[in-house]
């Protein structure tokens, strides 16, 4: 496995920060992590895993050895009448998996389609979009724990999986490498379309039925609407969560702003669309210096060429503050804000 020195990252995150590695080395299986574990004891340097890089905002050069998760490989391991269990490799692009499940003809993934980022990085934000969240999908995970080296077999109730969370963001964070994740999709197809447009574009494209095929199509075209091409515009996706609040603090809001909307949840909570709050206090557009808020999708913060990424983090703080000051809502980063005290020393 070869060990590459003083690295770019520019390529490796879809912001495009140009911050650089002391070392990266690339993962194809189970046995190169291990070696990287052996290899960042003996350079003497921590360790930092990266996926995809579509989830990260880096702030200063790392001098760790950047372990880049590429381990490949889609294989089925069980099926009945009814479903398929596919186990699919960490380093596997989300959206070649989705067209993959389309082309075997199964459901579960199409809502998800053209999410950006990698498999492995999937369970450890459990990735939601248009109403279907990973963990409907979900199997069980292999995961090496970083300290003893040992594989560890994750089942949907060990993940803890939460909205854009897990146990791999809280008391596990920087404690496993996932190296395989499990899916269970079905043969037969239930259609989702309840949430956001798609039932609408459905429509548009003269989709006669709901077939997985149809929504995934219909869903590429609403994000590639709404939402940047990172590869032409460095962004992260959504910056911002949701944020939910009690059903008392959404009614006293609606006595000021009558137009809020809200969307009731378990609890007696109600989910506020972030975009909506960010929108309304007229960030949408704004641009400071190299970067701002993307001209159609407030949620997405963009890059738009020299951002050093702590820019980047001060924007966000703006509208957090202000989102704070006007509403009374603290919105939570989804993004991982990525510095030093990320790396892992073994």
């Amino acid at each position: 496995m070869k060990i590459q020195e003083n690295i770019s990252l520019s390529a490796y995150n879809t912001f495009g920060i140009n911050k650089r590695a002391r070392y990266l080395m690339k993962a194809e299986s189970k046995e190169d992590i291990l070696l990287a574990f052996k290899q960042s004891q003996l350079l003497g340097k921590p360790l930092f895993i990266l996926g995809g890089g579509s989830n990260i905002l880096l702030l200063e050069d790392l001098d760790a050895l950047v372990l880049k998760i590429s381990i490949l490989g889609i294989d089925k391991i069980s099926e009945d009448d009814q479903q398929v269990i596919l186990k699919v490799g960490a380093g596997v692009v989300w959206h070649d998996l989705v067209l993959y499940s389309l082309d075997q003809n199964l459901s579960g993934l199409e809502n998800l389609s053209l999410i950006p980022g990698t498999v492995g990085a999937a369970p450890m934000q459990n990735i939601g979009a248009y109403g279907v969240e990973i963990k409907s999908a979900f199997e069980h995970l292999e995961a090496i724990e970083i300290s003893t080296g040992t594989t560890r077999i994750f089942q949907e109730k060990d993940c803890r999986f939460g909205y854009r969370d897990s146990i791999f963001k809280n008391e596990l964070k920087g404690k496993y490498i996932i190296t395989h994740v499990a899916f269970r999709l079905n043969k037969d197809h239930q259609p989702n379309i309840s949430y956001g447009d798609i039932q609408s574009t459905l429509q548009k494209m003269g989709a006669i039925r709901p077939s997985p095929l149809n929504i995934s199509k219909a869903v590429v075209q609403i994000r590639q609407q709404k939402l940047p091409d990172p590869k032409e515009l460095g962004n992260a996706g959504s910056f911002f969560k949701n944020p939910t609040i009690s059903l008392e603090r959404y009614n006293q809001l609606k006595e000021k702003h009558s137009e809020i909307p809200g969307y009731p949840i378990a609890g007696d909570r109600v989910k506020i669309p972030a975009a909506w709050l960010i929108d309304t206090l007229g960030w949408k557009g704004k641009r400071m210096g190299p970067v701002g808020v993307h001209e159609k999708q407030p949620l997405v913060l963009v890059n738009y060429g020299g951002s050093n990424g702590s820019d980047i983090l001060e924007l966000g703080r703006k509208i957090q503050e202000q989102v704070c000051t006007e509403f009374n809502i603290r919105l939570e980063r989804e993004v991982n804000v990525i510095g030093r005290e990320q790396l892992i020393q073994l």
